[in-house]
């Protein structure tokens, strides 16, 4: 399928699924808000890392980093809190049906360079995950789950995620949030928000999956879509601004 015809295919998907974005979120420090980034490591952004980095410069992801790194700011110099999942996986236990990938101590699992210093802000909380779901991936060998912790210890109202990749473990975090939600189990927690240019998934074209033993077609455009489309039906809100207190803190 050419080029054209694949724009047109998604097109007409994306008018059979439309995902209705609220076009613009304030926030202000009336409602205690927490800042969810997921993944943003060099395993699955930074080109060439890894088995699951992209192979060259891709705009969605780099677009995604970019509104993370503004988030992030503004949400330091608002001293608010911040959850930072870091996929970090032990080389003997494997996570079928993806290659090894985001191994602990190496720098796939490290945050990108521009959201390092992330590491010594006291209002952030780094989590290093071993599966796609980084709410199943917060649960301590005791029981207690550190995610739950964070969002009873700051009283925290509504969520903010942004992260990658939108289809797969964005996806996973929000679905399991939503539930647990529902069951009661985070109180105060009530709005679960995902920022839609602050998110992006991988591209693998159905030309080179096919070359791939195991490999499934992962059009890059229609499953950052698809994603989207599937949180807002779990019940999350799905935003494409988001201002704060004033405009000249806006991303």
């Amino acid at each position: 399928m050419g080029t054209v015809a694949q724009e047109a295919a998604i097109d007409l998907l994306k008018s059979e699924i439309p995902v209705e974005e609220d076009e613009s979120l304030l926030l202000s420090g009336d409602v205690n808000t927490g800042l969810v980034l997921v993944d943003i490591v060099n395993g699955f952004c930074t080109v060439g890392a890894g088995n699951l980095a992209p192979v060259a410069p891709d705009r969605q992801i780099s677009a995604m980093v970019d509104e993370s790194v503004k988030l992030a700011k503004v949400f330091c110099e608002k001293k608010w809190p911040i959850y930072a999942l870091r996929d970090s996986h032990h080389p003997d236990v494997p996570e079928p049906p993806h290659p090894p990938h985001c191994i602990t101590g190496t720098d796939e699992s490290e945050l990108v360079p521009a959201l390092q210093w992330l590491e010594n802000e006291p209002n952030v909380t780094v989590r290093c995950k071993d599966c796609i779901d980084g709410f199943l991936g917060s649960i301590e060998k005791d029981g207690s789950n550190v995610f739950v912790n964070w969002v009873k210890a700051n009283e925290i109202k509504t969520i903010l995620v942004v992260g990658i990749c939108t289809d797969v473990c964005v996806l996973d975090f929000v679905c399991s949030v939503l539930s647990a939600r529902n069951r009661g189990f985070l109180s105060p927690l009530k709005d679960v928000i995902v920022y839609s240019p602050g998110c992006a998934t991988f591209d693998l074209p159905v030309q080179i999956a096919r070359n791939i033993k195991g490999a499934l077609p992962h059009p890059q455009e229609l499953m950052h879509h698809i994603g989207l489309y599937m949180a807002k039906g779990r019940g999350a809100k799905v935003v494409s601004h988001i201002s704060f207190d004033t405009t000249t803190n806006e991303t």
